[in-house]
């Protein structure tokens, strides 16, 4: 396993030109990326020759047995140990992440570094970097998504058996939630959609009291966290029964979804995904009720690159995972999300999800 992050670093590293320039990451999930330890205070700084991770006292002991590919330091004060190491490798240049670092904390590491005349950018190239190093997943990564898929998937069909007539929103979502980290969730990887009846037009509804009641339709968004890793689905189901408006609306958003899920193959830009599903839903007259995108990328961020839209350029590559989830929502009457996670193969797409997407009446 070790082998698997020593490889991030060495990519990592390819951002650094000059043996005089250095890496420095604060985000906690790329921290977590690059040396398999995820905790909530520190830096992990990378040069030419070294990668020393930082950490307080409460993490030292765990980061130790947890920490690959790295060193692993304990500080008093984070800047003092910082500027410690980069003027004993006699750094010149240190490259922040513009994302994760806030304009008091930029101004801080400036002032500290220009006192040893050593420079800070945070011009959004380390990111870029960092984000296509991401967005290709190595077998270890999927193995863990599949995992949390498998246990997401567990859950939601335990918790459809409590799906009926008179239970609320916030009642499933918690059953949700609970079954999931029963089944080995470390965490829910979003707040959870448990929605009913008109609400299911919001495509991000919240759950509330409000009551599931017969004919109506329930939408359910969820996903778990396994080490780290996110899951992602959608699935639309009716409640006792269905009319055939309601019926109607799904097929348009599952031949959508459908069709876009064999679109996906190495080459393919992202914004065709979109537009192959874009354009049945336009041309069944709904093509203002779908607003947002077709996808995005999900993995140790449920939110990640690449973003399956309208502008979406970049092109879809073997080991990217994206979601398909395009839906039709009829403002204040109801709305239909169909959503399933897959990773890009060598000549198309592998589906995490084993849900059935045919409507199902319970």
């Amino acid at each position: 396993m070790s082998e698997i992050f020593d490889l991030r670093i060495k990519s990592l590293r390819g951002v650094l030109a000059e043996k005089s320039e250095a890496a420095l990451i604060t985000n906690e999930v790329n921290i977590g990326y690059f040396t398999g330890f995820f905790h909530s205070e520190g830096a992990l700084l990378v040069t030419q020759e070294s990668a020393v991770l930082f950490v307080d006292f409460r993490y030292f002991e765990a980061a130790q047995q947890k920490a690959q590919g790295c060193k692993v330091v304990c500080f008093q004060r984070l800047s003092e140990s910082l500027l410690q190491q980069l003027t004993a490798e006699a750094v010149a240049c240190v490259y922040a992440e513009a994302n994760y670092m806030t304009v008091n904390r930029f101004d801080f590491y400036q002032k500290k570094l220009g006192g040893q005349k050593i420079s800070l950018i945070a011009d959004g190239r380390l990111d870029t970097h960092i984000g296509n190093i991401r967005i290709i997943k190595d077998q270890s990564e999927l193995d863990k998504i599949a995992k949390a898929q498998s246990i997401a998937e567990q859950a939601y069909l335990e918790m459809l058996n409590y799906l009926k007539p008179g239970v609320s929103e916030r009642a499933l979502a918690a059953r949700l939630e609970y079954e999931m980290k029963l089944r080995g969730a470390e965490d829910i990887s979003f707040d959870l959609i448990t929605i009913t009846g008109k609400k299911t037009s919001l495509p991000h509804g919240v759950p509330s009291d409000a009551l599931v009641r017969g004919g109506d339709f329930f939408t359910c968004d969820f996903g778990a966290v396994y080490e780290g890793y996110h899951s992602d689905t959608t699935r639309t189901v009716a409640v006792g029964s269905a009319t055939d408006e309601m019926k109607q609306i799904y097929a348009v958003v599952l031949r959508a979804q459908l069709a876009a899920l064999t679109a996906i193959r190495p080459g393919v830009k992202c914004s065709d995904v979109d537009k192959t599903a874009r354009d049945i839903i336009k041309s069944e007259g709904y093509g203002d009720c779908f607003g947002h995108s077709t996808g995005h990328g999900v993995g140790l961020d449920i939110h990640e690159l690449p973003f399956v839209s309208t502008r979406g350029d970049t092109l879809l590559r073997e080991g990217m995972v994206i979601t398909d989830e395009p839906g039709i929502y009829l403002p204040n009457r109801f709305g239909v999300r169909i959503e399933d996670m897959v990773c890009v193969t060598e000549n198309g797409c592998h589906n995490f999800v084993t849900l059935p997407k045919e409507l199902l009446i319970l």
